[in-house]
């Protein structure tokens, strides 16, 4: 390998780069740029990026190692077909947490035929994830859902995840009606398993020759390490692993929260290593979030600008206008005017028609990070578990029990996104901040320690450590002030 490496991220609207040294002792940041994402042949804003790196890093005449993320694909659409609605849900959302698909809707084997039918013909999804049954369990549903799918008569690979027993039998329906399919391990083997590792690596090859498709992508294929482009949500979820799981050499650093702030979607990634611990009869019937290691979620509701309208919805104007204002260091804020609250619905739905604009005056400014605060908070409460405020009969549970995924003894949160890049590090700090001061009913970190990407490297740490782990943990946590 190379001792310099070029780690590109191309995403929708930019591509991003980054530049490492090697020496086989330690990696040392060189440099970053960014330029627009050429749709029209990728590797135009490759090239560009190349050429708007710092001079000394242009100069160097020795040939790089190349890694390479993208979220230009939007994503697989992904259709998820099963027996049991929460085990199918479960599953689903697992597989594709850092495949490179969408799971746009689940469907399970006691609704109406007919019903699922409709929803394949109306979504027309890429992929289709056929679960159903633990291994020489229940048969039925799957066999049902994959003649649905060939009425359906659609275009998408249909990855067969369900039980092993009858997957033959399935296999020999697609072979009939010439339908593509890919055949994979059970995704719930037993009653208390999740196997997701081989259906998402069968839905992560279909990203990449999805992703190929795009003029130029191809090329960089064949150009980066491994062959192989990476989303870009697991390329920040394998540098979150990184940092709390540590290596063989280094001990991680424990529970890691990432808030990732972006243009059209808020993610949010947490890691807590101490649930691997657990023992089967600990992880209960079916493993649930709260359970996982590693879970992320997306809203793809909340974002600064595609979906700008999303976060003025789920706070409302009146409550961004009182989150400006407490981030201005007013305390007690006034009643806004009818014509200030409309002039939020007005100005959001701007921003989804002019995804580049910048603010242009005071006004902009402030309500910028009051967007960006209340974007992470409405996302984060939604990614962590609660407290129980009632008796639920049904499965036994207490008023102020814990439910759900409980974040509090997390101690290092990271903010990430275009917004902690080109704002000062006391404003990023600020919004962020403002999140953890009133958690409410929410099982939140109580002693959050905050740090910033920055230079926005969490991607490229994440790249770098499927083959150079150690060297990658100990940039990472130098970079991070994590030591």
């Amino acid at each position: 390998m190379s001792d310099w490496h070029l780690i590109y991220d191309i995403g929708s609207t930019y591509t991003k780069l980054s530049a490492f040294s090697n020496d086989g002792n330690k990696l040392e940041f060189l440099g970053k740029s960014q330029s627009p994402t050429s749709l029209a042949d990728i590797v135009v804003g490759l090239d560009k990026a190349r050429g708007d790196l710092p001079l000394e890093v242009r100069q160097r005449t020795d040939r790089p190692s190349l890694f390479s993320s993208s979220s230009a694909a939007g994503g697989l659409r992904m259709v998820a077909m099963g027996y049991m609605p929460r085990v199918t849900a479960k599953a689903a959302k697992e597989v594709a947490m850092n495949a490179g698909a969408r799971v746009l809707e689940v469907v399970s084997h006691d609704e109406p035929a007919d019903y699922r039918l409709e929803v394949l013909r109306e979504i027309r999804p890429d992929i289709i994830l056929l679960a159903g049954g633990t291994d020489s369990g229940e048969t039925e549903s799957m066999l049902e859902n994959a003649n649905l799918i060939v009425k359906a008569k659609l275009e998408a690979k249909i990855i067969v995840a369900g039980n092993i027993a009858i997957q033959p039998e399935v296999a020999r329906i697609f072979d009939d009606s010439g339908i593509p399919y890919i055949r994979v391990g059970n995704v719930m083997p037993t009653i208390h398993d999740l196997n997701v590792r081989p259906a998402r690596s069968a839905i992560h090859g279909e990203f990449i020759r999805q992703i190929t498709r795009a003029p130029g992508l191809a090329r960089l294929a064949d150009m980066v390490e491994d062959k192989e482009v990476i989303p870009t949500p697991a390329a920040i979820l394998m540098g979150a692993e990184l940092l709390a799981n540590g290596t063989y050499q280094r001990e991680g650093v424990g529970g890691v929260l990432v808030l990732d702030l972006g243009g059209a979607t808020t993610d949010v990634h947490s890691v807590i290593p101490d649930l691997a611990s657990l023992r089967s009869e600990e992880r209960g019937l079916v493993i649930t979030n709260d359970k996982q290691v590693a879970f992320r979620t997306v809203e793809g509701n909340l974002g600064l600008r595609v979906s700008a309208s999303g976060i003025a919805e789920a706070v409302g104007p009146a409550g961004l206008l009182a989150l400006r204002d407490r981030l201005k260091g007013v305390n007690e804020p006034g009643q806004p005017s009818a014509e200030e609250m409309e002039r939020v619905v007005r100005y959001t739905a701007f921003l989804e028609d002019n995804t580049e604009h910048l603010p242009d005056n005071e006004w902009d400014e402030e309500l910028e990070p009051a967007l960006a605060s209340a974007a992470v908070e409405v996302a984060l409460r939604r990614h962590a578990g609660h407290w129980q405020t009632e008796y639920n009969p049904v499965l036994g549970i207490q008023p102020g029990s814990p439910v759900g995924r409980d974040l509090r003894p997390i101690k290092w949160v990271i903010g990430v996104g275009g917004f902690f890049t080109h704002r000062s590090k006391e404003a990023g700090l600020r919004i962020i901040e403002e999140v953890f001061k009133n958690p409410g009913l929410s099982l939140l970190p109580e002693q959050p320690q905050i740090r910033l990407d920055s230079n926005y490297l969490l991607y490229a740490v994440g790249l770098l450590s499927r083959t150079s782990p150690d060297l990658a943990l100990n940039f990472a946590l130098k970079y991070f002030d994590m030591e």
